[in-house]
């Protein structure tokens, strides 16, 4: 064949003019089409070159099929689609409008029968059909399997192997393909950047308010007008937020002050810190009636005691200062003793409360290493060997976790999740250790992240969102496993909490209830805080905020502080 007998519009179909002198032969090659049975929109065309046998053929308008293109079985091909030259489609293939096919690339709905009792040309055919939607741009040789479904606005590159379904707007590459990006990045990225600035300004300009609403009678408290006894907790929460948003202490209060509350229920000889009224009347009974202290109450790992070596020791050291004694308690257990205890706990229904008192123990170990190092004989380490070592040796290197799943509860892994994080904020987070399996972890997490339980009322709360928000941003920090996952998960999780503050009176620890924890309070405004900036971080976007945490929630390991207490 001439070089003068192949005509250009064949190979570059967009030069086609249905008025020019290709048009007469164009329009009886669709009227063949049409006669066959296929249905031809206005301005098609379809290349002379091309091998076009369909049992049903739909062409969309302004679409084309170009060169040596071959094209059967059953195909719907939208509006403004291209076809190019040595392009294969071939089985159940349905496209949107949009579609553009790189050339030699091949769409195959339908596979080879493999049955290992006879040979492969003997065996019939199967064909569950691909789909391609919208605005789709399709790279030369890239090969689509059976099965796939491409969403809207996908980009897919050259050379890529899709086996895969392939979500709107992603950007695919490689064989196996996955997805590198989404297209809408950078708009996306703009807006959350502006998002989480504006939150940021709101919380800064409005946190004086919401620390005076929760000051009565006295006293900070978690929500005004509330029945609950006298605690500690917020106060520590209104030093955390003062430090957070407004770096100095809360309004009305200076450092000292706040140091003498904070400290004046620790118990000299077991270091640990009752619960009760922190105003000037509590204190002042607190003096003539002490509350009875034991070493029991946290070598049983229960009771309040046990949080306030997290609040109490964060808070008094955000204001400059440090617990005045260290906490024997925690450093006189022994390593059999210990190790005997966390094994006798039930790690699957309380896998909360289990982790709760690794978390205790070992920030009981990281405030006597860092206030204490030089009045214990071993520094302030105590126990702190002992149970990282039973740490690493009781993970399951099948979830990461150390907690099981309950089958038949309402949400199946939520006490292993929420047991996970408070074990390794405390102990791996803390003293900036690595994970033993990160990547199972980042499954096991995704995996529950998923559960129902989690959108509805009782599950949409600070304690269950940070559960999954550290242990994601935590093991992320080891290995890039599932990293787009987890990067929209956390993009959603942050689109609802942003819209939760509510002006004046900061956010609720569980904001989609009708009950008390509905309402706002220090402690929802803390964690969600807290929880806002880590899902931040692991879109790359938390400087944005304009904070960072420094309490119970800081990202930096001990280490930190300790360089900082030396300088």
């Amino acid at each position: 064949m001439s070089a003068d007998s192949v005509r250009r519009v064949d190979f570059l179909p967009w030069e086609y003019d249905p008025h020019s002198a290709d048009g007469a032969a164009q329009a009886e090659r669709l009227r063949e089409l049409a006669a066959s049975g296929a249905v031809i929109g206005d301005r098609v065309f379809v290349s002379a070159s091309a091998a076009v046998f369909c049992d049903r053929l739909s062409i969309g308008d302004r679409s084309y099929i170009a060169a040596n293109a071959y094209v059967t079985d059953n195909v719907a091909i939208g509006a403004d689609c291209s076809v190019n030259p040595f392009a294969v489609v071939r089985g159940d293939v349905r496209m949107g409008d949009g579609v553009r096919i790189g050339a030699h690339t091949s769409i195959l709905g339908f596979n080879h029968e493999m049955e290992p009792d006879a040979p492969v040309f003997t065996q019939g055919l199967s064909s569950r059909g691909i789909v391609l939607g919208d605005d789709v741009w399709i790279g030369s040789q890239v090969t689509i399997l059976d099965g796939v479904v491409v969403g809207d606005h996908v980009v897919i590159g050259a050379g890529s192997v899709v086996t895969k379904s392939v979500p709107d707007h992603a950007v695919v590459a490689g064989n196996p393909a996955r997805v590198l990006r989404d297209r809408r990045a950078p708009a996306r990225e703009a807006g959350l950047r502006e998002g989480l600035r504006r939150f940021g300004d709101t919380a800064r300009a409005e946190i004086t308010a919401v620390l005076a609403r929760c000051f009565e009678g006295g006293r900070f408290v978690d929500r005004p007008g509330t029945a609950a006894a006298p605690t500690l907790r917020p106060w520590a929460d209104a030093v955390e937020l003062a430090d957070l948003l407004l770096h100095a202490p809360p309004p009305g209060f200076d450092a000292a002050d706040l140091l003498r509350r904070l400290t004046a229920r620790q118990d000299p000889a077991t270091g640990l810190v009752a619960d009760g009224d922190l105003s000037d009347a509590g204190l002042e009974r607190a003096q003539t009636s002490p509350d009875p202290q034991s070493s029991e109450r946290l070598s049983a790992f229960e009771g309040p005691a046990s949080y306030h070596v997290l609040s109490a020791s964060y808070a008094v050291r955000l204001l400059g200062g440090r617990m005045p004694h260290p906490i024997r308690a925690v450093h006189g257990l022994t390593g059999t003793d210990l190790t005997a205890a966390l094994d006798a706990r039930d790690w699957a229904a309380g896998a909360w409360g289990s982790g709760a008192a690794v978390d205790a123990v070992a920030t009981a170990c990281a405030a006597n290493m860092l206030d204490h190092s030089d009045a214990l004989d071993d520094g302030g380490a105590g126990p702190l060997l002992t149970v990282l070592g039973w740490a690493v040796a009781r993970a399951d290197p099948r979830t990461g976790l150390w907690g099981e799943e309950l089958p038949g509860a309402e949400s199946p892994r939520l006490q292993a999740v929420n047991g996970f994080y408070r074990l390794t904020r405390g102990l791996f987070a803390q003293f900036g250790l690595p994970l033993p399996y990160p990547v199972a972890t980042i499954d096991t997490v995704l995996l529950h992240a998923a559960d129902p339980h989690l959108s509805t009322p009782d599950g949409w709360t600070a304690c269950n969102v940070l559960d999954i928000a550290h242990p994601l941003w935590l093991a992320s920090q080891q290995t890039k496993h599932r990293r787009g996952e987890i990067a929209e998960w956390a993009r959603g999780a942050l689109e609802q909490a942003l819209g939760q503050w509510v002006p004046g009176e900061g956010m609720a620890f569980a904001p989609r209830s009708s009950g008390e924890d509905g309402e706002p309070g220090l402690q929802g405004t803390e964690m969600w805080l807290s929880i806002i900036w880590l899902l931040a971080d692991l879109l790359h976007a938390s400087d944005s905020l304009g904070y960072r945490m420094r309490g119970v929630h800081r990202p930096e390991p001990i280490a930190a502080l300790r360089s900082a207490s030396r300088s």
